[in-house]
């Protein structure tokens, strides 16, 4: 399997060195934005191609399936240009930041038919494949998810520290992961509501936000977002249930009194990054839809857009 990387920033480097761990995956192109960072990504990763352009990755033979790790604001546009250049792809989240391309890039899918595959991590990460386990085997309903994500980012950096040439969004990227997952675990959203904060002036963008959510289960989902904290940095996730109480900080899980439970057996690797990675092959490999696919996640982002909406009208 030959895969090309656009977007050689701090996440696609985590998906090169979770690709790393797949037998029979060789990184053949990266792109970047500056032709200096592709160069070097490339040559730390054996990769034989660098360019400043997705359009050179598209056109080569030697590429199979993209893994998109570009701005937000590209993704839509450039995961339809790789399914429509015959390549498979998986588009870093979010999808989209508007429910009319997200609907788009499903209908390209569809005529296409190649895979296409949404970067929703929490699906994957074993902590809550622990509980989704427990969700489908009966043993576990959720009454309520407690979700907590915070970041320090007054000024636009990436995850390195270093400058983005682009502006991250509270609702369209961060909330897309528990919009997502609150529905993988507790069923389709049926009502939602949002309230943010004030505007930033440079940015241009709410800098707090809460969200409040309820699936066709009963269950409520109550979400915090912060760019402002400055404190424990990441999302930090509770479950509470009828049977237990769960708390999920990324791959690790505990119990609601903050024992440790051990998920190292759920799969193959304890890195949820290289998880979704595996999926996106192995799908590509088996002929099959992936979990998360871009069917899978779509309704996520038609809730984003209710969202917005809502935000607009204050």
């Amino acid at each position: 399997m030959r895969i090309a990387l656009a977007g050689a920033g701090a996440f696609g480097e985590k998906h090169l060195d979770g690709l790393k761990n797949i037998d029979g995956v060789e990184i053949t192109s990266i792109i970047s934005r500056r032709a200096d960072q592709a160069a070097a990504v490339a040559e730390k990763y054996g990769a034989k191609h660098s360019s400043t352009e997705l359009e050179d990755a598209l056109a080569r033979d030697d590429v199979d399936a993209v893994i998109l790790c570009t701005p937000t604001q590209m993704h839509a546009a450039q995961a339809i240009a790789c399914m429509k250049a015959g390549k498979h792809v998986q588009v870093e989240i979010p999808l989209s930041d508007s429910w009319a391309d997200a609907q788009d890039v499903l209908r390209v899918q569809e005529e296409t038919g190649k895979v296409c595959m949404v970067g929703h991590t929490r699906r994957f990460n074993p902590s809550h494949q622990y509980v989704h386990n427990k969700i489908v085997g009966g043993e576990f309903n959720i009454q309520q998810m407690d979700v907590q994500t915070y970041f320090f980012r007054r000024k636009n950096m990436n995850a390195k520290g270093e400058a983005r040439s682009w502006t991250d969004h509270l609702l369209w990227h961060h909330a897309a992961h528990t919009v997502d997952l609150f529905a993988y675990q507790a069923g389709k959203i049926v009502k939602a509501n949002a309230v943010e904060g004030p505007i930033h002036p440079q940015l241009g963008i709410a800098m707090d936000m809460s969200i409040q959510l309820k699936s066709e289960s009963g269950a409520i989902c109550t979400l915090s977002l912060s760019f402002n904290n400055d404190g424990p940095l990441g999302t930090f996730f509770r479950y509470i249930g009828d049977t237990a109480t769960y708390i999920a900080r990324y791959d690790d899980l505990f119990t609601g009194k903050e024992e440790p439970i051990d998920v190292s057996k759920v799969d193959v690797s304890m890195n949820g990054i290289e998880l979704q990675d595996r999926e996106f092959i192995s799908s590509i490999r088996e002929g099959r839809e992936p979990n998360s696919s871009v069917r899978q996640v779509l309704d996520c982002y038609r809730v984003l857009g209710e969202l917005e909406q809502q935000l607009a009208a204050g």
